[in-house]
């Protein structure tokens, strides 16, 4: 997973467990060495050798001076050697030349030294091969492999054990070739092999990422198992967390009279990493004590990384200045305990402190940059990213390593720089799949949801195929933007690759079609997932509360969770809660809220708040001001807004009022979205001056403006009769959004100014604001009022047309209330035969008032289709009697108007008295 995740990819080195110790190439050249005797008589020794034995004195001096040096200087030597003295046709010396360089990290010439070998034996291939293995070029090795079997050479174990590693090293893409090589292995009789079956067991655990059953079968099957075969299988199941497995096969390694090694104690311990138990990290401590390996390099770097990522910092910090010997392995993994425990300045701390006492590696560099990533303030963290970024730039590395590269787009991305972030991408002379996993996450999580897109596009022409995590990404940034068909292509792409079987995946996707409002996909994903783990089970129910379907479908996933095993969690009760809400479901809110308090869930402050909020929309204020009370401390902003909301929400305005000079005087911080609020409830009762303090309180103690609570105050003054206000409110807001518009359109509207309404919406359209439904709403009411007739029906016509907005019934509505109201019947008639939706209640109902104020209502019988509908569709409403009888008795028509009063008694209904604000 860390090829995959740029801020922990160290832990693919220096804090995974160690692979076995890569095979001597002495070992290659010592099983091949011929004694100069019988190179001399073979066919294929140079000719001009024979009778020199001058030549033969020469030869053996060069290997006893020169053959398995490591010095860089030797090689040098070496090669001069062999063209002056003439042996640069000699197998043997080259292949210890092609050691040399390989040993030294010269590879381009060792590889020019291969190339220059007429006749090559397996011996030159192996050892160019495992010397690009070991030094970083796996996919140099696995090409070299091919054309090695091309030659018609048979590879030797030490050349199965070399190539294998480069599959290791190149991970999960590379298991197809490691099983074809597995394929060769047992065709040509190398399976029993102890040297090859333990490298196809790490090749296993390395590669095959959803399960070690690979590795054991090939560990199982082996004839012989020496301690290294013990090693590999046990690094294989704590690199998964398997702790049961890996502490069982170290229980069979020990009676099998073999004795742990320091590879041993650093699998084990990296095992721990997953049980977050301190008292197992002692245990291990005590046995490492016991076995003499405390003072072991490896074992103390494991143990430093196993005390930070459990927590037990100072510990670790202990353990390593104790340490006698350190080197970079020991500070990255102190560095990486405190990034996932969030402390990434003090893991910086660290490597001031440590970083001048031992040799620095690639990965320092990564987990310094991961730990950049997490400083608490951003721009802070990129400040200090940009030093890391100037000195890796002068070591080199930036351009010869990947990892570092993609460490400083992540390091970027987290701190804000996504421009820096893609520089630096645009820049790296080579990527990886993690490069373009971590700029397309950057992109989404800095809100640049479309050059996300692009970048995952341009990905996909690059041919570098998307991996689950850049599926994620893409996914998040389609969800973002609401675009549904970009998402569904996405899902498409992940059906072919198989990554749609993934659990995080089809999360994602359960996400897009729940936001998006495709609850019917979103089913279906749900339905076909064949695992499901906490996050499936809550994003479903979360889903459903959004979707405000029924309450009863929530409950009944609840349900089937429960009996899958799975126990509730925070986020299930705050999904739960959200999905009662709506309903008013009292009985069950106090159900869940019971099942919560069992789970010892209830004392959250997530869940809390989510009661509160439940409690007030089912008008139970008591129990909301029982669970404020309670909450003491753990009371946070939307604690106190939600106490406001509910109080508006049950109509008592001047207790909301009351709760906020409260929260004033306990100094509690008000937000834009309290003060909202409490400003939407006076415009609903017209408390202009409660609102106007309000919006002095906003002025003195809100720092920054809101557009939320900007386009609150317009609406505010609109619906208290101060449209002079709501205007000047709405020039001075700094930045306008659809609802600010909406609702200064929607204040001329109410005040009977068509024109500036009118005006308002070309304004709107000259700065780039698209109108929304709403808007419409707003301007054909303001029309209707003012008698704007043709305008009103340009707007209108002007919507599918011009704006791709398909009008509702609300929009018909407007029209019909325009039309009525300017006396046009016959125009109102004919809308409404051509309406392709049927007309509700209120169409019906604005047609019957119309005719009655129309003096040729009794003309046309809309009126009577008007009052048949209105009996039908709503019986037991006085308000349509009421209507009836008065058209009626308009027209004089007293024998009818009596019938209806007769039914509106007869239906045992009555008529609320009306009552008047005015005072």
């Amino acid at each position: 997973m860390y090829r995959y995740f740029p801020a922990f990819a160290v832990s693919a080195s220096h804090l995974k467990v160690r692979p076995p110790p890569p095979y001597p190439l002495e070992k290659v050249l010592a099983e091949k060495t011929r004694s100069w005797d019988h190179f001399h008589n073979s066919p294929s020794s140079p000719s001009f050798l024979e009778g020199h034995p001058q030549h033969e004195l020469e030869r053996n001096d060069l290997v006893s001076r020169y053959v398995g040096s490591s010095s860089p200087f030797h090689a040098q030597s070496l090669h001069v050697q062999l063209v002056k003295k003439g042996f640069a046709e000699d197998v043997f010396l080259s292949n210890n030349l092609i050691n040399s360089y390989a040993r030294t990290s010269h590879m381009v010439v060792a590889r020019k030294v291969f190339d220059e070998i007429r006749e090559k034996n397996v011996v030159s291939w192996t050892c160019l091969i495992a010397g690009y293995t070991q030094h970083g070029f796996p996919d140099e090795a696995c090409h070299l492999f091919r054309s090695m079997l091309t030659s018609g050479l048979a590879p030797t174990h030490f050349t199965f054990g070399s190539v294998l590693r480069a599959c290791l090293e190149l991970g999960s893409e590379y298991l197809a070739l490691g099983k074809q090589i597995h394929g060769l292995i047992l065709k040509m009789l190398y399976g029993a092999d102890t040297v090859v079956c333990n490298a196809l067991v790490s090749m296993y655990g390395g590669c095959c990422l959803d399960s070690s059953r690979y590795a054991q079968l090939v560990f199982d099957n082996a004839v012989v198992k020496n301690s290294i075969s013990w090693n590999s299988i046990i690094s294989v199941h704590s690199q998964r967390g398997d702790l049961v497995p890996a502490f069982q096969l170290f229980s069979e390694m020990q009676m099998s009279d073999l004795r742990p090694s320091e590879y041993t104690f650093g699998s084990l311990i990296t095992a721990t990493y997953s049980s977050f138990s301190s008292c197992l990290i002692e245990q291990m401590l005590a046995r490492v004590c016991k076995s003499g390996f405390l003072s072991d390099l490896y074992v103390g770097s494991a143990l430093v990384s196993a005390l930070a990522r459990t927590g037990l910092l100072d510990e670790a910090r202990k353990f390593l200045q104790q340490m006698s010997e350190r080197n970079a392995v020991s500070m990255n993994g102190l560095m990486v305990g405190l990034v996932r425990q969030g402390s990434g300045e003090e893991a910086v701390e660290v490597f001031r402190e440590t970083s001048n006492l031992v040799v620095l590696n690639c990965d320092s560099y990564v987990v310094l940059l991961s730990a950049i990533a997490e400083i608490s303030t951003p721009e802070k963290g990129w400040r200090r990213g940009r030093e890391i970024h100037g000195l890796v730039a002068r070591t080199g590395l930036i351009d010869t390593k990947v990892a570092i590269g993609n460490g400083l787009v992540n390091m970027y991305a987290k701190c804000g720089a996504i421009g820096e972030a893609y520089k630096v991408f645009q820049n790296m002379s080579m990527t990886d799949q993690i490069s373009w996993n971590s700029m397309i996450a950057g992109h989404d999580q800095n809100n640049c949801f479309e050059e996300a897109m692009y970048t995952f596009q341009t990905m996909i022409r690059s041919g570098v195929m998307p991996s689950n995590y850049a599926i994620i990404s893409m996914l998040s940034s389609c969800v973002s933007l609401r675009h549904l068909c970009t998402g569904s292509t996405v899902h498409c792409a992940g059906i072919k690759l198989g990554l749609d079987l993934d659990v995080s995946v089809s999360n994602s996707l359960l996400n897009l079609y729940g936001e998006c409002g495709d609850l019917s996909d979103c089913w279906k994903v749900f339905r076909s997932m064949p695992n499901y783990d906490q996050v499936s089970w809550n994003c479903m129910i979360g889903v459903l509360a959004d979707s405000e379907t029924s309450a009863s479908e929530s409950i009944a996933v609840f349900l089937d969770m429960m009996r899958s095993g799975w126990k509730p969690n925070r986020v299930t009760f705050v999904n739960l809660f959200a999905a009662l809400t709506p309903f008013s479901v009292l009985g069950l809110g106090r159900q869940v809220h019971a099942l919560a308090l069992k789970y010892g869930l209830s004392d959250y402050t997530a869940v809390e708040n989510a009661l509160i909020y439940c409690y007030a929309k089912s008008g139970e204020m008591d129990d909301c001001e029982h669970i404020f009370h309670n909450m003491s401390i753990r009371r946070d902003d939307v604690s106190w807004n939600s106490m406001v909301a509910g109080y508006i929400h049950n109509g008592l305005l001047g207790k909301a009022m009351d709760f906020v000079w409260l929260m004033v005087h306990n100094e509690q911080k008000m937000d834009c979205f309290t003060v909202a609020t409490v400003l939407s409830a006076c415009a609903s009762v017209a408390a202009l001056e409660r609102g106007m303090e309000l919006h002095v309180f906003s002025i003195r103690s809100l720092s920054e403006t809101d557009v939320v609570l900007d386009s609150a105050l317009v609406d505010m003054y609109s619906k208290c009769g101060r449209i002079d206000y709501a205007s000047r409110v709405f020039r001075a807001m700094p930045l306008k959004n659809e609802f600010s518009w909406n609702s200064i359109i929607s204040g001329y509207a109410q005040h009977g100014h068509g024109e500036k309404a009118l005006e308002l919406l070309r304004e709107m359209q000259s700065v780039d604001q698209r109108p929304d439904h709403v808007t419409f709403v707003g301007v054909l009411s303001a029309c209707s009022h003012a008698g704007l007739v043709e305008q009103g029906l340009d707007c209108f016509e002007s919507m599918p047309i011009k704006y791709g907005l398909v009008p509702r019934m609300e929009h018909y509505s407007c029209i019909v209330d325009l039309l009525g109201r300017a006396g046009k019947l016959d125009k109102l008639e004919e809308f409404i035969k051509n309406m392709p939706i049927s007309p509700n209640i209120l169409i019906w109902r604005t047609v019957l008032v119309a005719c009655s104020r129309s003096k040729d209502g009794s003309k046309t019988e809309l009126w009577k289709q008007a009052s048949k509908m209105l009996l039908e569709l709503e019986p037991q409403n006085p308000v349509n009697y009421v209507l009836t009888s008065q058209m009626y008795a308009s027209k004089g028509r007293w024998e009818e108007m009596a019938e209806t009063r007769t039914a509106l008694s007869g239906k045992f209904v009555r008529k609320e008295a009306g009552r008047s604000w005015v005072t």
